[in-house]
């Protein structure tokens, strides 16, 4: 009988999560398709130099991003540059949210506000800092000159290498906090016992942490890589005319070019190749995961 009673509990409880869920889900839901959905129509339109855009069916946009080389360049520096970022910040993430989760100082409420006050500053204002830092007058070639390792400034600014370690920056503590959360979710005890068994550090962090936190890495990987596809400010004010991303060039087709039509088909093809590979890459970590675990 109780068992009966709290399966009831714990369905009418499923339900009322369900029933306060849907409005704010439905609301998210609707912001998000109905831009997709008007540029999914868009992206069809004949481009006109007067009224913006014609009304029509036309496969010419889409011919016309997978003919240009400019573009299909674009798109190809923004998946590498994407692809990057987001490596860089979950080797270098997973160490600070290993050691978050399994501290146990009083002062670890602290370090995670430290860790989130960086999210309260604009992007525009963090590329700011880093031009300065990046600038042929700035900090990075003043070490540099200094310890002697340069003679005279080289160019960082406006390169490739800016853009990564710019956005790099920026998505590190949404990795962090976001593989936090699921390692705080770890018995380490059976890293202990691996330990006690004979296991070394490497051993137990690469065949027994690793495995048991993909969960949080798919997450945290998509999260990091889908902020990295579609980063706008930090390429623009950290690359310049050195790279070019496609969130920037979507977005002069619309604004400065007036070609309503030709950058909805740019940012349609964004949206889906982001998604498509954000989630290969969630599948390829979980199905590590459930070998892992069988075995």
């Amino acid at each position: 009988m109780r068992s009966l009673k709290s399966a009831d509990t714990n369905q009418s409880g499923s339900r009322l999560g369900i029933l306060l869920a849907f409005p704010s889900s439905l609301v998210v839901f609707i912001i998000i398709m109905i831009p997709i959905l008007l540029m999914f129509r868009y992206s069809f339109n004949h481009h006109d130099p007067v009224d913006i855009m014609r009304e029509g069916f036309t496969l010419d946009n889409y011919i016309k991003f997978f003919s240009d080389a400019y573009y299909r360049g674009v798109f190809l520096d923004t998946l590498k540059i994407a692809a990057i970022c987001t490596f860089l910040a979950l080797v270098m993430g997973f160490p600070v949210a290993y050691f978050l989760a399994k501290t146990q100082t009083k002062h670890k409420s602290l370090l995670i506000i430290l860790l989130v006050f960086p999210l309260m500053v604009g992007n525009v204002v963090r590329a700011a800092g880093w031009m300065v830092v990046l600038g042929n007058a700035g900090v990075a070639n003043s070490i540099l000159i200094w310890t002697g390792l340069i003679d005279q400034p080289i160019k960082l600014l406006y390169t490739p290498l800016a853009v990564v370690i710019g956005t790099t920056a920026v998505v590190l503590p949404y990795m962090i906090l976001t593989l936090q959360s699921v390692l705080e979710g770890i018995d380490f005890t059976v890293e202990e016992a691996a330990q006690n068994l004979g296991a070394n550090f490497f051993t137990t962090f690469f065949r027994i942490v690793l495995p048991i936190a993909a969960p949080g890495v798919a997450a945290g990987t998509m999260l990091v890589f889908i902020l990295c596809m579609n980063a706008y400010a930090t390429p623009v004010l950290l690359g310049g005319s050195g790279i070019t991303m496609m969130a920037p060039s979507l977005y002069g087709q619309i604004a400065k070019a007036s070609n309503w039509a030709f950058g909805s088909s740019l940012a349609l093809i964004l949206v889906i190749a982001t998604m498509m590979m954000a989630l290969f890459s969630s599948w390829m970590i979980h199905r590590r995961y459930v070998k892992t675990m069988a075995s």
